[in-house]
């Protein structure tokens, strides 16, 4: 018997010991210590099935705010990532794991000095503990996501593996929310908390189905399938269409257009100048057409609680009835009041939901309203790290987001030309990033291990596949 196998055995041994004992003796707390123990154990001697394994329960994990109303946690991810970080932390000081390499790449070190200002930002907060609670959560999505994604997904077979993982735990709850949606005849109004408990509405639900939306198709592509697999990508995709279709998500549906029209343009090898000066030519007519693009907007009447596709996205374009469109422009405008009282600072990250009452107008309060601020945050991720980092942290994000498509763009032209696996892998994050980052104009959530999960192993993945480009530019995933 191997001294590995053998270990296993008696860990296996005391954890079913002390379960016994506590069910022998029903002292149900004591289920906790074998829980605990058993995370450690894999934690130290199997971290990456344990990273794995936060993979898969992303889509299904629960936050125990819905049920405890005092903080939120995310179970079992956030838990576990926190874990591996403090894990990590250990490791490095005794024995560094990270290359100079990683950590001298330029969107690296964007994001250390975003970080740093959040550091910043946090101890001029109005509210130090809330922000400082905030930067630690975001520290446990980078340092285990980013820093050790990057070196666990350099073993062979772990990236196809974490796009499978994840979109097997997203087509699961697709699935559940489904069954339960088809109970109220799939109705538009059931659609905002059918997602429960796995999701707290129907905006982070179309969000997060959008990001695995391309993740079937990629897979089928990047190399010769079973007929088995075929037919399983075949359903996923049907289920995740079906899931996007009935989230009724206006900002999901616009964002996986958007990333459509993105992927046309990098496949016909548009260039980045004519796409800017088409940019430019369209934000010279909505501002110099402004008057007339307001009336046609008045005039449009058509409410967001439609069920009918077409009529539903011709809502988004309603800011004149629309209660969602006009809370959301409500919060914009509180996003920009507060920038322009602390421009510098900012309030602090996380701040945004505890100061944003006093600075609503009273003609920009809708029926949904609260003169409580208590509905949450900016629905913009640009826009809350301008009320809550100020001017530096906003160009900050915004260099870290430009900078993560600009070295995407530049990994896929690579591997066009020298592997046709990786450049398919390319795509398929091209389109799932883009997804998220125009619903960020709507919508945030880097907050939550729903969109950060993803998100940050992408780029650990972008990263190692740019190694592996210059090293083995033939290589397999």
């Amino acid at each position: 018997m191997s001294f590995k196998f053998g270990r296993t055995i008696l860990a296996g041994a005391l954890i079913g010991f002390l379960m016994g004992v506590a069910f022998y003796f029903d002292w149900l707390y004591l289920f906790t210590i074998p829980i605990i123990l058993a995370v450690l154990y894999v934690a130290i001697y199997h971290i990456d099935f344990l990273f794995q394994t936060i993979i898969f329960f992303t889509p299904l994990s629960i936050n125990i705010e819905e049920y405890t109303d005092q903080f939120g946690l995310f179970l079992p991810t956030e838990p576990l990532l926190f874990g591996i970080m403090l894990l990590l932390i250990f490791y490095q000081i005794k024995e560094p794991i990270f290359t100079g390499a990683l950590l001298k790449h330029p969107l690296i070190l964007i994001l250390m000095g975003y970080f740093a200002w959040l550091v910043i930002t946090s101890v001029t907060s109005t509210h130090p503990l809330v922000s400082f609670k905030s930067l630690l959560s975001r520290l446990w999505y980078v340092l285990p996501l980013l820093f050790f994604g990057s070196v666990l997904f350099s073993r062979k077979g772990l990236i196809t593996r974490f796009f499978w993982l994840l979109t097997i735990g997203t087509v699961l709850v697709i699935i559940y929310t489904l069954l339960t949606h088809a109970g109220y005849g799939f109705g538009e109004k059931e659609s905002h908390w059918v997602m429960s408990p796995f999701y707290k509405d129907h905006t982070i639900y179309g969000a997060a189905i959008a990001l695995v939306f391309p993740f079937p198709v990629m897979l089928f592509l990047i190399k010769k399938q079973t007929p088995l697999s075929s037919l399983i990508l075949g359903v996923f995709f049907l289920i995740i269409l079906f899931g996007l279709y009935f989230s009724y998500t206006r900002a999901a549906w616009l964002s996986v257009l958007g990333a459509m029209a993105v992927i046309t343009l990098v496949l016909l090898k548009v260039r980045f100048t004519y796409v800017f000066a088409v940019a430019i030519l369209i934000i010279g007519i909505l501002f110099t057409q402004q008057d007339s693009i307001q009336m046609e907007l008045a005039r449009n009447k058509t409410e967001h609680t439609t069920e009918a596709f077409d009529e539903r996205l011709q809502s988004a374009a309603n800011v004149t009835t629309d209660a969602s469109n006009l809370e959301r422009i409500n919060r914009w405008s509180c996003a920009i009041e507060m920038f322009k009282e602390r421009p510098v600072f900012g309030f602090g990250p996380a701040t945004f939901s505890f100061e944003y009452a006093r600075f609503q107008e009273p003609e920009n309060l809708t029926i949904i309203s609260t003169n409580f601020g208590d509905m949450g945050n900016a629905h913009s991720e640009y826009l809350s790290a301008l009320s809550e980092t100020g001017l530096l942290g906003f160009v900050l994000f915004l260099f870290f987001v430009g900078g993560l498509f600009y070295y995407l763009l530049i990994f896929i032209q690579r591997a066009k030309v020298v592997n046709q696996q990786y450049f398919i892998i390319g795509l398929g994050m091209l389109f799932s990033l883009t997804t998220y980052f125009i619903h960020a104009f709507l919508n945030n959530f880097l907050d939550t291990d729903k969109a950060s999960i993803p998100i940050y192993c992408m780029i650990a993945v972008l990263f190692v596949l740019e190694n592996r480009l210059t090293t083995q530019p033939n290589g397999r995933v």
